[in-house]
């Protein structure tokens, strides 16, 4: 079996995607499968952070790229779960240093070792964007409930369309007191403006800050909601798509209020 690339990506910067990677690579290893998460954000690395690895670190992905070290040499085993592993970014170089197709030709040797590989893309739409999706088979978009969220994760959805990447919505730090309100815009309001089929949607959770600070992987705090929520994203990634979606709340309709204002729902 060839293990299936999965890449991580917004285009806007501070939605969630390291958070929402880590995450889910945890949640997958919970289920037994061989995961590694890989930090796709050359020279700004922060999934080794978020994970407590930073400590760890000899090889990165570049060093596998020019062939200075093996692909198990640079992949990093967590502390807390088994199974799961860490590639991370380097720190030193650019993006310019690697090459979609020199992610072509590494990823098929991580197809050979891992289940699933998750691919943490940096913001934005240029080469790191490239690289971060060259080899991935499906793709989730992490987008936050406001409207720049919205307006950059519709642009990505166009680019992974015209490459052929298969896409799914992951909604994050929804808070449901504002949706109720009518302060910000409901999961709906957004699937309505970007037509892809969500994943999950992950409601606004202090334990994040906590997890992202201690290393302790969200999901096995029981108490998290977003540690939920992730669980069960990567059970629809994991073969159970029609696992039904918990609603965080249910509310009238901003996007109404604004969408015209940039463009959508014209």
């Amino acid at each position: 079996m060839q293990g299936k690339i999965i890449v991580i990506s917004s285009g806007k910067g501070g939605v969630g995607k390291t958070t929402a990677t880590a995450s889910i690579g945890a949640a997958l290893a919970l289920e037994g499968k061989k995961v590694a998460v890989v930090d796709m954000d050359i020279g700004l690395r922060n999934l080794d952070v978020v994970m407590g690895l930073e400590n760890r670190i000899v090889f990165n992905i570049v060093d596998v790229v020019r062939s200075k070290c093996k692909l198990t040499q640079a992949a990093i085993k967590s502390r807390r779960i088994e199974n799961l592993f860490l590639i991370p970014a380097s720190q030193s170089d650019n993006k310019d240093v690697m090459s979609p197709q020199d992610m072509i030709r590494v990823s098929k040797k991580m197809r050979t070792e891992f289940d699933f590989i998750l691919m943490d893309c940096p913001a934005g739409i240029e080469r790191g964007f490239e690289n971060a999706v060259a080899a991935a088979d499906e793709a989730v978009v992490v987008c936050t409930p406001e409207v720049s969220s919205v307006r950059d994760a519709d642009r990505v959805i166009g680019l992974l369309y015209a490459k052929e990447i298969p896409s799914k919505l992951l909604i994050n730090r929804i808070v449901p007191a504002m949706v109720e309100r009518g302060d910000m815009l409901s999961h709906q309001d957004v699937v309505d403006v970007l037509s892809i089929d969500l994943v999950g949607l992950v409601e606004a959770d202090d334990q994040v800050v906590v997890a992202t600070n201690s290393g302790l992987p969200l999901v096995l705090q029981n108490e998290s909601k977003a540690g939920q929520a992730f669980k069960r994203i990567a059970m629809r990634l994991n073969g159970k798509p029609d696992l039904p979606i918990e609603i965080p709340s249910t509310s009238k309709s901003l996007w109404k209020k604004i969408g015209s204002k940039i463009g959508f729902g014209k």
